[in-house]
């Protein structure tokens, strides 16, 4: 009888017991607190009168660049993405102020791989800092109650251990956006006020089986984005995965297939939905680095059809093998 394997079984099913009383009691102690942005909700409206359109995040000199990086320890395998793209150096300059783009969409625990792993985040922080990064800002508008994601996910414990600053969604940080030539993204809540002064975006997702779109992967994790009465865009899903891709030309995106949500997601809630597949892609080409993990889930392109969308939109390419990524391993 294997007894360490039994204790571990054990110990998950009484962390995830545990974890799940802590998200219920957090949310009834939060959510009185907060309510998402609604035009019509309590509070001071926000200023939709702007108009905004984010700058571009993007390094020249960098476009299509892309690693596909092998490994069970997600720290490592980031530090060996970063090293075989030339260094974190590269896109990441002395007084930078970054902004990482989380998924912190639910309130649940790590282990169930439904939001970006909170080792992940605190790694890329602390490499922004290594490189010189003046200011690391952590950042989403989650599904479930803020607070509670974010403490639950373990996000928020991560950028309190390396300095950097986390930054809640309230009603005064959206203002309206309109993406050219998009027609979904007109005139909507965007959270904004978090990219003030910042000049360089990393987008960290985790890898996951989705209901609706098929899979979410970096061009899905914009969604954390916006404001407002989001879920009526869940109707055209693929199209606004593909604006969201419009909208947001990032530094650069990260995408942990460490252990890949294979089943049931966006949200996930068992440890039999999961796969540990044991890839991280870092790319400057969100398609490109989307079209590679819904390899990693066992899907083509015609199952995803934002990712023809969003490259017949100009956001990067499908075509993740002409980019000539770097294979790399971290074991």
């Amino acid at each position: 009888m294997n007894t360490e394997s039994n204790d571990k079984t054990i110990n998950r099913r009484q962390f995830l017991i545990r974890a799940g009383k802590a998200g219920i009691s957090a949310a009834a102690a939060c959510s009185a607190a907060y309510y998402f942005y609604d035009p019509a909700g309590p509070g001071s409206p926000p200023d939709l009168s702007a108009g905004v359109c984010l700058p571009d995040f993007s390094v020249p000199g960098q476009k299509g660049k892309m690693c596909i990086a092998s490994g069970s320890d997600r720290v490592k395998t980031l530090q060996s993405a970063f090293k075989a793209l030339g260094g974190i150096e590269t896109f990441i300059r002395k007084g930078d102020r970054v902004m990482l783009k989380v998924n912190a969409a639910f309130a649940s625990p790590p282990i169930l791989s439904a939001t970006t792993h909170p080792d992940l985040a605190a790694e890329a922080a602390r490499l922004c800092f290594k490189a010189g990064a003046s200011q690391v800002i952590l950042t989403d508008n989650p599904i479930n109650d803020p607070a509670s994601c974010f403490m639950l996910t373990g996000i928020e414990q991560a950028a309190r251990s390396v300095g950097a600053t986390l930054i809640l969604p309230r009603d005064d940080l959206f203002v309206s956006a309109t993406v050219p030539g998009a027609n979904l993204i007109r005139n909507w809540p965007l959270l904004y006020a978090p990219f003030k002064n910042v000049n360089k975006l990393i987008g960290i997702a985790p890898l996951k089986d989705h209901h609706r779109s098929g899979a979410s992967m970096t061009m899905k994790n914009w969604y954390g984005l916006l404001g407002g009465r989001r879920n009526i865009f869940h109707q055209d899903i693929h199209n606004i995965i593909k604006e969201l891709a419009m909208m947001v030309k990032p530094t650069l995106v990260i995408l942990d297939g460490t252990t890949a949500m294979m089943s049931n997601g966006p949200t996930g809630g068992s440890l039999s939905d999961l796969k540990q597949t044991d890839t991280l892609i870092v790319s400057t080409d969100q398609v490109a680095a989307d079209s590679f993990g819904a390899t990693l889930l066992g899907k083509t392109e015609s199952d995803l059809p934002h990712i023809a969308k969003a490259q017949a939109a100009g956001a990067g390419t499908a075509d993740y093998r002409s980019l000539k990524p770097v294979m790399f391993s971290a074991s």
